[in-house]
């Protein structure tokens, strides 16, 4: 179990990038769901012992993260949103100097490790190419692969499938949702699909705070009959969003259909939605953008 405990963090020019955060992270999947600048890239390079918070505690399993941060280490598995690594080296070459740097020092034990993990994440074909000409879903299972060094039991992939054609997200979640079965894996995104296909609990961070937690599917019927949809014209758009808490908005077919916010039905023309995910994540989103001007 990954707990955080009133976890805040100021950076030097006053940003309140996490505000009081206190998290309970069970083994498996775990989504941490924002929009961007919410907090997620801060609060996953936290646990990932990346950097001190301001205030607060984090332990994992019996390890104090923040006293200890090498004993983290040994069994963490990382990927950032962004990550360099060296052109013109091969994967194969690239994750056997990285299961050095990670302390496999036996060259059988590093040889075993990197060929197991160039097949695990469909890599063994293109061992010997140059990462420089790898697609953006090669890469982020490169990533993943170099994250697995070490069997880490603690694996943070931020903001994982940004970029990535739908053929290679769904491949690249997939590889995630195997893996995540015995460790915890914290999967930190913007994209609300990702979350609602794999992760057996999640939370929704927003201005810093967590806003929501629990099971997805608890999370979705508990907001049955709160959401309702109607089909208007672009130019009604203003006037509904004056009179109603309109949570989000799509075209379809030349007419712009809204969903909102009510615990009652707001009037002629609406339709309840039967929920999902979205909806709850965009209400969500929407009642801490309310709170500060409600204060």
């Amino acid at each position: 179990m990954l707990e955080l405990t009133h976890v805040t963090h100021t950076y030097a020019n006053g940003t309140r990038a996490l505000d009081d955060v206190s998290l309970s992270v069970p083994k498996g999947m775990f989504g941490l769901l924002g929009p961007n600048g919410a907090g997620k890239s801060t609060l996953m390079r936290t646990v990932a012992t990346l950097q001190a918070p301001t205030s607060g505690t984090i332990h994992f399993g019996g390890i104090d993260i923040l006293a200890t941060p090498d004993r983290l280490r040994e069994r963490l598995g990382y990927l950032p949103q962004d990550f360099g690594v060296y052109p013109r080296v091969s994967a194969y070459d690239m994750l056997d100097h990285m299961a050095v740097l990670k302390g496999v020092a036996s060259a059988r034990d590093r040889k075993e490790t990197v060929e197991t993990l160039l097949n695990q994440t469909n890599l063994w074909n293109v061992r010997k190419k140059a990462i420089a000409g790898f697609s953006g879903g090669m890469r982020q299972r490169f990533g993943i692969a170099q994250a697995l060094i070490g069997n880490p039991e603690l694996i943070i992939v931020d903001e994982p499938t940004a970029g990535l054609d739908p053929e290679e997200r769904n491949r690249f979640l997939n590889l995630l949702a195997e893996i995540g079965e015995n460790v915890i894996i914290i999967l930190s995104t913007h994209i609300v699909e990702d979350v609602a296909d794999l992760c057996p609990r999640m939370a929704v961070l927003a201005a810093g705070r967590i806003q929501l937690e629990g099971a997805p599917h608890d999370l979705i019927e508990a907001s049955r009959g709160t959401v309702w949809k109607k089909t208007i014209s672009r130019a009604e758009l203003t006037q509904h969003q004056e009179t109603y808490k309109v949570i989000s908005t799509r075209l379809f077919a030349g007419q712009t259909i809204i969903h909102v916010l009510s615990d009652t039905a707001p009037g002629a023309g609406f339709a309840p939605v039967e929920g999902g995910l979205e909806d709850v994540y965009f209400s969500t989103l929407d009642r801490s953008r309310r709170a500060p001007l409600a204060a």
